[in-house]
């Protein structure tokens, strides 16, 4: 009798597992966008379309307009992925071209938060004039500018996990962002990289939830060359 008792316990118990048991099919998400999932950007100065020489890099000629823009056009996402009536998509901006003392400028490879450049220390040696610097000194005498404006903070933590949170600026749940760029007379001559980094579905790459389910997310990288006349 024990035994026949033993039997059916063991017997329910497996049903149970079976009913109870999380599901190892991954769970079915819609395509992000009806399509390819597309971004379209381009430079504005002064109101004017600049068409990208032969090249394929942007002549902007300075006259006294101390701001270009560029613009852009992205891809609508399924609805699935719009949250009333917001589009979970956003461009991230970043350049190579830095301020300093409001005259001082430069170029350099260092740290970004879209992981275009090589310096995540922030050591590369920047001559200026006799001197030479790195970023970590100019941050703590007088904090950079990158023109597509932010700054990099006095007390920055550059091995800190948020770190890549503060750095770059942002354009967000819109289909036609728009980033006002710096401009002065000092960058005439300069040819200028304006990095983007498009992310279709904000909320989207592996659920901490449910391993065996992954909501989709496309990343798409841009790199606009400007040169200043």
């Amino acid at each position: 009798m024990k035994e026949s008792v033993k039997t059916i316990l063991l017997f329910l118990g497996l049903i149970l597992s079976l009913i109870f048991a999380p599901s190892c099919t991954k769970q079915k998400f819609p395509s992000l966008c009806n399509g390819d999932c597309e971004t379209n950007y381009w430079v504005v100065y002064k109101n004017e379309v600049i068409n990208p020489n032969s090249n394929g890099y942007y002549e902007v000629e300075w006259d006294g307009l101390n701001y270009f823009q560029v613009k852009g056009s992205l891809s609508e996402l399924n609805d699935r992925y719009v949250v009333n009536e917001v589009p979970l998509i956003e461009s991230k901006y970043d350049s190579d071209y830095w301020v300093v003392f409001d005259s001082i400028t430069f170029q350099t490879p260092m740290y970004s938060y879209l992981g275009w450049f090589s310096d995540q220390g922030l050591n590369t040696p920047i001559p200026m004039g006799s001197y030479v610097y790195t970023i970590n000194d100019l941050i703590s005498i007088h904090p950079p500018l990158n023109i597509v404006g932010y700054q990099i903070p006095k007390h920055f933590c550059t091995t800190c996990p948020y770190a890549p949170t503060i750095l770059g600026t942002y354009s967000k749940y819109n289909y036609n962002p728009t980033q006002n760029i710096f401009l002065d007379n000092e960058m005439v001559g300069d040819t200028i990289n304006i990095f983007i980094e498009t992310t279709f579905n904000t909320e989207g790459g592996p659920s901490i939830y449910d391993p065996n389910s992954t909501n989709p997310q496309e990343i798409k990288e841009t790199q606009i060359k400007v040169i200043i006349i």
